[in-house]
């Protein structure tokens, strides 16, 4: 059930993404594009995520237990550390460069386009790495 459940709301988060034009590039570099033709589109559909998300934390952090019965693993940390600025700020350049983030790479993936097959090799590679300097 925990996996029926799973797949429907990835499906919701993709048909999201593709009704809000969030998994196009150039739409999002339309928004990092500050000095140019500034796209302000993206600002609301994150201000509406955030309201969204907002509700849904405040009734989880109510539950020890899901809707489905598994137990609530709700993030701990409180205060930045190094290693999530330095995470963040590589996110953010890549996201800059490309305009794709994880979920909307997924998208494209699905939809048999060479660029969120790329950033996806590139995003796996990358963890990769991570692990080997983890380690």
């Amino acid at each position: 059930m925990t996996l029926i459940f799973s797949c429907a709301a990835g499906l919701i988060f993709g048909i999201g993404l593709i009704v809000s034009g969030m998994a196009d590039p150039a739409k999002v570099l339309g928004f990092l594009d500050i000095a140019g033709r500034w796209d302000p589109s993206l600002a609301l559909v994150m201000g509406g995520a955030i309201l969204v998300g907002l509700g849904g934390f405040t009734l989880a952090r109510r539950r020890t237990r899901s809707l489905l019965g598994l137990p609530m693993m709700l993030p701990l940390g409180r205060s930045p550390d190094r290693r999530l600025v330095l995470g963040s700020v590589l996110f953010g350049i890549g996201w800059g460069l490309a305009g794709i983030c994880p979920g909307p790479a997924l998208v494209l993936m699905g939809a048999g386009i060479a660029k969120g097959w790329i950033f996806g090799a590139a995003m796996i590679a990358g963890m990769g790495i991570f692990e080997v300097l983890e380690s």
